[in-house]
């Protein structure tokens, strides 16, 4: 079952139809339909690794300042506490928790499956992001969710590789700045070239400003992670920038389908959104 890194970008691109929601759609239209969605989605990030066990996950509005429209979605999708247990084991003797009640799925995981899966017809569980732990152990933990792809679970990854809230410019809807295009463009030739050395990006020099906060770039160790498992590199899916310092970059593994490479559209704010309380 192929996996994807989606850059999600803002929320409201759970309601837009641009060029990045448009080759998100052609993913699901085009992808063999998964029996379950693994989700890692940037906005789990916590103190421990854990993963959603309920049988109907809520949807989690995890963001204020918006529309009221996009308050009231819901991606009603069913969990799936099998493959809650299957994770559990898969990537023994790392631990993690079965979260029963108190997550769900957030809008890093409902804003892309909203293109992806619109039906909202098939499972899916969402692994958390432990803040306490170092790159090295969410590149491993990817490598452990490897045998999953085996069992018709899609693993999706949702982050940005660039994500500064506080360098964003609101007018410049496809802006990528200097230093973003450029560290876009080393993670984009590290996934080429070797995977399994993502790590060292944290020597580049832009890489302050590009991840200022890990929350948004974990997930794309974990596309890493499973290339490293299967020993084979990423190429990007979709390339593009959004209001400067937001990557809207997409990578897939045994995702090989044609599709947009230079959206002309970025997804874009509501001017009243302060930067720093968007939660993009």
């Amino acid at each position: 079952m192929p996996a994807l890194f989606i850059g999600h970008g803002s929320p409201m691109n759970t309601l837009e139809n641009n060029g990045y929601t448009e080759a998100w759609r052609a993913f699901g239209e085009t992808l063999p339909r998964p029996k379950a969605i693994l989700a890692i989605s940037a906005h789990w990030y916590f103190g421990t690794t854990a993963v959603t066990a309920m049988a109907r996950p809520r949807t989690i509005h995890d963001f204020y300042g918006f529309s009221k429209e996009l308050f009231v979605f819901e991606y009603p999708a069913p969990g799936d506490p099998d493959l809650a247990g299957e994770i559990v084991e898969a990537v023994k003797p790392e631990w993690v928790g079965l979260d029963q009640d108190q997550w769900g799925l957030d809008h890093g995981t409902w804003s892309v499956l909203a293109h992806l899966y619109p039906e909202a017809d098939i499972p899916v569980v969402q692994l958390s992001l432990n803040a306490t732990k170092s790159f090295e152990y969410h590149l491993d933990l990817g490598r452990r969710l490897a045998s999953l792809r085996d069992k018709g679970v899609m693993i999706l990854a949702s982050g940005n590789v660039v994500h500064n809230l506080r360098a964003l410019r609101w007018d410049e809807p496809n802006l990528g700045f200097d230093w973003a295009q450029r560290f876009d463009d080393a993670v984009s030739q590290q996934l080429a070239q070797e995977p399994g050395d993502i790590g060292k990006l944290t020597e580049h020099p832009d890489f302050a400003a590009a991840v200022p906060t890990p929350d948004h770039y974990l997930p794309v160790l974990y596309l890493a992670g499973l290339a490293t498992a299967q020993g084979t590199t990423l190429e990007p899916l979709v390339r593009g920038h959004s209001m400067g310092s937001i990557s809207m970059a997409c990578y897939g593994l045994d995702a090989d389908i044609e599709l947009r490479k230079n959206p002309s559209c970025a997804a874009r704010l509501p001017a009243s959104v302060p930067p720093e309380q968007s939660n993009i």
